[in-house]
């Protein structure tokens, strides 16, 4: 699984924030109106963003347990989500299991079922539907983009990224785009109800320091994985900045609740 700079989940962090399904928290909250105090695991949590933006909503009072392989964003979200109380767990989170999660009232995670593998989410939903309790994933990538003004090399980029977001790792495929599908039938699979809502970044000339590093991010993994667009990119990333650029991303969030 990838680590990622502070710098670049802060500049996300509005984005994400703005993009964030607030009909699956609406719903979530009746589901754990009862459960106090709510203990949470924040799987892949990073500088704790969805901590910041969903112990809030969430109400009452919360336990917060924070899991990520970086020691440096640990400590970043441990000072940083307030309001409840934390621990922090280092290392993975592929094989966590249903004993694991004993006593956890909710899993959540954000922008990381891209980065596992079909294998690795079956083993969290089976965890999740063991332990009975609901799991929030959001931010899943799904491989929509949309670019205003659009240009034919779009698809052609689009589609090298979606390739290497589905590359192999260390002997691991990852899911890339494929994740919320597989993590939707790993969870009914193992006897949760699903609901999906969409949660696109609508990215413009206010955010433009976050488009602009999301571009070259972007246009970089696809000549990684094509590197006869090498050729093009340049080119291309100057006339997407020269019209903002303006871009939607399609994320999906995903609920599921054990039946």
């Amino acid at each position: 699984m990838s680590t990622f700079a502070p710098e670049w989940l802060s500049l996300r962090e509005k984005a994400d924030a703005e993009a964030r399904a607030l009909d699956l928290v609406d719903r979530l909250r009746k589901i754990v109106v009862n459960r106090t105090p709510l203990v949470v695991r924040d799987l892949g949590c990073g500088t704790g963003s969805l901590g910041r933006w969903l112990a809030g909503r969430l109400g009452g009072p919360q336990h917060w347990v924070l899991h990520d392989r970086d020691p440096r964003l640990l400590s970043i979200a441990a000072a940083t989500v307030s309001g409840v109380t934390i621990e922090t767990h280092e290392g993975d989170v592929t094989g966590l299991t249903g004993a694991d999660l004993a006593g956890t009232s909710l899993v959540t995670a954000s922008a990381l079922l891209d980065l596992l593998t079909a294998r690795e989410v079956d083993g969290l939903a089976g965890a999740c539907v063991a332990a009975g309790c609901p799991a929030l994933f959001t931010l899943s990538v799904v491989g929509r983009v949309e670019f205003d003004p659009a240009e034919p090399l779009d698809a052609d980029f689009a589609a090298a990224f979606n390739a290497h977001q589905r590359r192999v790792v260390d002997g691991r495929r990852l899911l890339g785009p494929d994740g919320v599908d597989v993590a939707v039938a790993a969870f009914e699979r193992h006897g949760a109800g699903v609901t999906t809502s969409p949660s696109p970044w609508r990215l413009g000339p206010e955010q433009a320091a976050l488009a602009g590093e999301w571009l070259r991010g972007w246009v970089a993994a696809a000549v990684e994985q094509e590197p006869g667009l090498a050729a093009e990119a340049p080119a291309y990333v100057r006339r997407k900045l020269d019209h903002g650029p303006h871009v939607v991303v399609g994320h999906t969030d995903l609920l599921a609740v054990p039946r």
